[in-house]
């Protein structure tokens, strides 16, 4: 007897069947997911169908409890349906951004130079943070705008309309780029605090730009770590400095006391 419309008998490692169903529309063969027995299947189908063929059914209709496709599914059937571009990650495109569904109440807002980054990295979400794979790495969302992993919201970046959900380029703007470095305002005048963390946070300096704080910091570690600290401190790497630049602003840098005296003892 012939399967259901939209319904293919497939069949796990262990000889367990299931069925798989999927549809085709604009030419595009659509997976969508597998099922455990063949009338779910059929029924996946059929609704696929409705959203792709109709407009009564939106990214705002869709039901948890009531839908037997996957929210992703969801929005990657919408966005084909109205776009008429398919994308395996769930994604619909708006004008001049494209919106970037978690969940049905989650959506990430991104400007479009990222679509086909994001159409191929299915985010994930893990304590608070986004991730994608990346080269068999997790690589958190933050880096493709310069924000390091240590970076603390507000202090070091700040999503400049308030939505923290709000990735496009120009809502956010990076405040610290380096390790151990603060900007600080001193009589409307900007001065860069430079720190380390030993046993505490310890002052290094205070310094008219953000590299010669970097530089600072990066002066303290190696020395607290070629003196028998055993903590592992990343370096800071300074865009746009030369080598024999990057010499004569170490050179000139002064440790503060605390920092000589915590070596000393």
């Amino acid at each position: 007897m012939p399967l259901l419309s939209g319904v293919y008998l497939a069949k796990k490692k262990n000889g367990e069947t299931y069925y798989r169903s999927s549809i085709t529309f604009q030419n595009k063969h659509i997976s969508l997911g597998s099922f455990s027995n063949e009338f779910l299947a059929h029924k996946a189908y059929q609704l696929a169908g409705k959203v792709l063929n109709t407009s009564r059914y939106t990214l705002e209709t869709y039901l948890p409890n009531n839908h037997i496709l996957s929210f992703e599914k969801w929005v990657v059937l919408i966005n084909f349906r109205d776009n008429r571009l398919y994308f395996k990650t769930p994604i619909y495109i708006r004008n001049r951004y494209f919106e970037y569904y978690l969940d049905p109440q989650t959506l990430l807002k991104f400007a479009v130079d990222d679509l086909f980054y994001y159409a191929n990295h299915k985010i994930m979400r893990r304590g608070g943070h986004l991730f994608v794979a990346d080269f068999g790495m997790q690589v958190n969302i933050l880096s493709r705008y310069g924000i390091k992993n240590f970076a603390v919201p507000g202090r070091d970046f700040m999503f400049m309309n308030g939505d923290t959900y709000d990735y496009r380029y120009e809502n956010i703007r990076i405040i610290n780029n380096y390790h151990g470095t603060l900007k600080t305002v001193n009589k409307g005048i900007p001065v860069y605090l430079s720190k380390i963390h030993i046993n505490g946070d310890y002052i290094i300096g205070r310094y008219p730009t953000e590299d010669d704080a970097a530089i600072a910091y990066n002066k303290a570690a190696e020395f607290l770590m070629k003196h028998g600290v055993s903590k592992h401190y990343p370096l800071n790497f300074i865009n746009g400095l030369s080598t024999e630049e990057y010499k004569k602003r170490y050179d000139a840098i002064n440790l503060s006391k605390k920092i000589i005296h915590y070596e000393s003892n």
